[in-house]
């Protein structure tokens, strides 16, 4: 009981542990993109107020939040979205990625077979393939990896 009360005394104190527990959940569960982000930083922000003394009393510290955490959504939500979208750089997610390997069947949009390494790997084309088909026995490059199947491309 005795952390409650000094919560309900330090109110400062009360919207620093609310930012931080909604900054923790949010990145844990939600990666950088729910609306946690926006209501703890704006949890934050209210508690530096209190500190400071710029306001004072629940009924105005809630209304700062509110207002707050809606200000922040606005200014913020699509800079993070287009930083979430700009793809991060090329394709690392598996070693294959940049080989030159022969196509051991027709390979199209919806599937076909690669040889690397004496076995046959899935295969299809990826969305910038530029072609319809590469046929068996040409020379592909694998440009990314989804799930088990390789995304090939023509070399340029």
């Amino acid at each position: 009981m005795d952390i409650i009360q000094y919560l309900l005394d330090n109110h400062d104190q009360t919207f620093y542990l609310i930012g931080g527990v909604s900054l923790v959940v949010e990145l844990a569960l939600l990666g950088l993109g729910g609306p946690l982000l926006f209501f703890g930083l704006a949890a934050f922000f209210t508690g530096a107020l209190s500190s400071f003394g710029v306001i004072s009393g629940w009924d105005l510290e809630i209304f700062t939040l509110a207002i707050s955490t809606a200000i922040l959504a606005i200014v913020l939500w699509r800079p993070l979205r287009n930083f979430q979208n700009a793809g991060g750089g090329p394709d690392t997610s598996s070693d294959m990625i940049g080989l030159n390997v022969p196509a051991a069947t027709d390979i199209n949009r919806s599937g076909g077979k690669i040889r690397y390494s004496g076995i046959d790997w899935n295969a299809r084309l990826s969305v910038n393939a530029g072609v319809e088909t590469i046929a068996a026995k040409e020379l592909c490059i694998i440009v990314g990896v989804k799930g088990t199947t390789m995304l090939v491309e023509l070399p340029s």
